[in-house]
């Protein structure tokens, strides 16, 4: 293997152009686009929007992740689902390069294979190992089935699954040259090599044969809890530690946990998974309001990190739009897992903590003030501090803001989620028209993944 060396003329923030666009091919032209009648929707070779991570060497290279693949609400008479546009499209990690004049090329796509070197697909799982009960719809608007020559059958023809179907969100690249991702469905956290191959695997599934990792004698699992989180809010971002020791994945929002009950809270959770010894340790994070949401992390060091947190809104359409970064610190933060047990308090093994018999997703969902209520106890979440208010920085005019890439330089890279130039409103007949949601005004800068870079203030 030829010996990389450290990259360090990196392209100052100043002879940056923001928003510059990365490069795309189309992958479909041949659906009508409801919004503009007299155009085909373009659907493109894009989604490069779900996370971010640096190059271990090459400080203008970055590393972007798509999620799994063209896709729009739909409800058919199988129930609501998801039509699969594309539904052979393989989920891929992309290596971008920076150019002195601004310009971004694609050095080159490393598409996701499981362990056995097949391509994955983006395709719901099983039920029982992280299905969302999604039901997928090919491009005609049938159900897909296990067989697709014959008509679906709950019983002797149901709906297709797949056991390696990902949907992924968050990324970390190692020095080694493999990548870990977490994703939506289970969740999953997968180890990759550096030619995509699945060489690792830790969910919160004890049945499921594929984990291997293990640390002192016991299969290395998720905490049980994290199985409850809801449809497309999974585990959204993912760093791995700068000593490359520790895994750290955040939740997008707060989890049904342990039902629905505790969807509307401001809690979310945060996990660390120490890889040689083991040891997994949890965190509350605090949203600021219920409604945002986290889709970035990293590390600074093995206790401060970055994160991003916004509320899916588009800031040309709301004014209220709210896309922020955070510094967080956990050294000061209660590990939940470790938390004693007393005559109210306890660690229930599907639920996770219980306080009174209730999670801490019912309790923030009854009131905020029960952050004190915890605080009282001695159970604090991470601390927070705003170190840039994007749009207050820079023109941003995009509904999601994803991908995280920390530069040498100590700037960020900042990166929307495009969704394949196309959206993912709702649709209700079988021969579907696909509409996209950006505003003429909007159109051509929001129908790109593209490029933002900024300082934090601290």
């Amino acid at each position: 293997m030829t010996k990389q060396t450290v990259s360090t003329d990196i392209i100052h923030i100043n002879a940056f152009v923001q928003g510059s666009p990365l490069p795309y091919t189309v992958l479909d032209a041949t659906h009508i686009n409801a919004a503009y009648p007299n155009q085909q929707l373009e659907i493109r070779g894009g989604g490069y929007g779900s996370d971010a991570a640096a190059h271990p060497t090459n400080a203008n290279q970055f590393y972007v992740l798509t999620d799994r693949g063209p896709n729009a609400d739909f409800e058919g008479h199988a129930g609501k689902g998801k039509q699969f546009l594309i539904p052979d499209y393989v989920p891929c990690i992309g290596l971008f390069e920076l150019q002195t004049d601004g310009k971004i090329t694609k050095i080159k796509d490393i598409m996701l294979k499981d362990r056995h070197g097949h391509p994955i697909s983006g395709l719901p799982n099983p039920k029982t190992l992280g299905g969302t009960n999604e039901v997928p719809y090919d491009v005609n608007g049938q159900p897909m089935t296990m067989n697709p020559t014959l008509p679906f059958d709950e019983v002797t023809n149901p709906i297709k699954t797949d056991i390696n179907g990902l949907d992924p969100e968050g990324l970390a690249a190692l020095t080694d040259g493999s990548f870990w991702i977490s994703d939506e469905y289970g969740p999953h956290l997968v180890h990759y090599d550096a030619e995509g191959i699945e060489i690792a695997r830790i969910n919160p599934f004890a049945n499921d044969a594929r984990n291997n990792m293990i640390s002192d004698g016991k299969l290395l699992l998720l905490p049980a809890e994290f199985a409850k989180r809801r449809a497309n809010r999974g585990m959204e971002a993912l760093t791995i530690t700068p000593d490359q020791t520790t895994l750290v994945a955040v939740m997008e929002s707060s989890i049904d946990n342990p039902d629905e009950s505790g969807r509307v809270s401001s809690l979310t959770r945060i996990v660390t998974i120490d890889l040689n010894s083991g040891q997994i340790a949890q965190y509350l994070y605090r949203l600021d309001k219920a409604q945002h949401v986290t889709s970035g992390i990293v590390a600074l060091s093995h206790q401060e990190f970055y994160i991003i947190e916004h509320d899916r809104k588009f800031p040309l359409q709301e004014t209220s739009a709210q896309k922020l970064i955070y510094k967080i610190d956990i050294s000061q933060a209660t590990d939940i897992e470790a938390v004693l047990v007393t005559h109210n308090i306890k660690q229930e093994e599907m639920v996770g903590l219980t306080i009174d018999g209730r999670t801490l997703e019912q309790m923030m969902t009854e009131t905020e003030a029960n952050w004190q209520i915890l605080a009282g106890m001695s159970i604090k979440p991470v601390k927070k501090t705003l170190v840039v208010d994007v749009l207050a920085t820079l023109y941003y005019p995009h509904d999601k803001l994803e991908g995280l890439w920390l530069r040498q330089d100590g700037s960020l890279g900042l990166f929307n989620d495009d969704d394949f130039a196309m959206t993912d409103t709702e649709i209700t007949n079988s021969k579907s028209t696909i509409e996209q949601k950006y505003l003429d005004k909007e159109k051509t800068i929001e129908d790109a993944n593209r490029l933002y870079i900024v300082m934090p203030t601290a």
